[in-house]
């Protein structure tokens, strides 16, 4: 190759790697990560994924600072994004299937799923029902017999108030045994793990959570008697079944992920899910995600924007069913 050819290839090549730094942009100045609830709990988690999995595999130069921003189970941190900061390229906001659910029944106020660009997922989590130790519920089935005798007996704590996700765990188990939801004894709690506290005081007879946070209670002595998933989860959870294996046939996927402002510009979007396609790519972020119990999932872009729409219009309906909105 004579030194004409090579030189104009390597313009070339030059310039095409200008294109793909400059389509991406720049790290945004001070990342942060909204956790929408106080510390503890699934959102907390989401935060701390992005931010141990991004300062471990040197993707971001600054450090990320985790910030809470507690209110409604997002609400509050929904609103704030979506009318007061638009455009700050540096901020990601975690979010996970309650928050779809709260936009579906309108608890976010004006703001619907339209309001913020969705970033990517980072991984899956299911529903669970758990009590202390010591409690005379040995199963699930033990939990719906006491529900069926008398479904004020038994007190139950969970995230957010009547009609969010956990109360429509404990709703969908009530169904399942032919027990009217409304006449449920429920404890509402902002979320983190305000509910495992509740529960620890003998406050709640039970609570329901995530699967992700049962090793962060582990210290709490409770025991978990089922996890809303379709089949049994690996790892140290492999020892909990299923609502499924139990005879009631109840699920509760949750996605994990994050949003930014919708006046985030597209080089500032495109930045963010370049950083996190490469962290997913990763096996060991892929192992320390199932460290955590979360199994990954990755979705982005239009498909994530299709998945978003397509679930806030089924909990919409399970809302409808349950007499939340009209």
């Amino acid at each position: 190759m004579n030194s004409t050819r090579l030189s104009t290839c390597l313009s070339i090549a030059c310039a095409m790697l200008l294109a793909s730094a400059s389509a991406l942009g720049k790290e945004p100045s001070r990342p942060e990560c909204i956790a929408p609830t106080k510390p503890g709990g699934g959102f907390d988690l989401t935060c701390k994924l992005a931010q141990a999995g991004l300062k471990d595999h040197k993707l971001l130069d600054a450090p990320m600072r985790v910030t809470y921003m507690p209110g409604g189970i997002g609400a509050v941190a929904y609103n704030a994004i979506a009318a007061n900061r638009r455009g700050e390229a540096g901020t990601i906001v975690a979010f996970s299937g309650a928050s779809l659910l709260n936009l579906a029944l309108g608890k976010y106020g004006r703001y619907d799923e339209n309001a913020v660009q969705w970033l990517t997922t980072i991984g899956t989590d299911y529903g669970t029902l758990a009590v202390r130790e010591d409690s005379p519920f040995k199963s699930l089935d033990d939990v719906v017999q006491a529900l069926k005798k008398d479904p004020k007996s038994v007190s139950v704590g969970g995230g957010g108030s009547i009609g969010g996700q956990g109360w429509v765990k404990i709703a969908l188990l009530a169904k399942a045994a032919g027990v009217n939801p409304r006449d449920l004894r429920y404890a509402a709690f902002e979320g983190g793990a305000e509910h495992y506290m509740a529960l620890m005081g003998k406050h709640v007879d039970l609570v329901t959570g995530s699967a992700s946070e049962i090793r962060a209670q582990k210290a709490n002595k409770i025991r978990t008697l089922a996890i809303f998933s379709e089949e049994r989860l690996p790892g140290e959870l492999a020892d909990i079944p299923t609502a499924r294996e139990q005879g009631y046939e109840i699920q509760w996927p949750l996605i994990r992920g994050y949003f930014v402002g919708p006046d985030v510009t597209p080089e500032a979007v495109a930045w963010w899910r370049d950083r996190f396609a490469t962290l997913q790519a990763s096996p060991e972020f892929q192992q320390y995600l199932a460290d955590r119990d979360v199994l990954p999932l990755t979705v982005t872009g239009e498909d994530l924007d299709a998945l978003v729409k397509q679930q806030v219009a089924q909990y919409r309906e399970l809302g409808r069913e349950f007499g939340l909105v009209e």
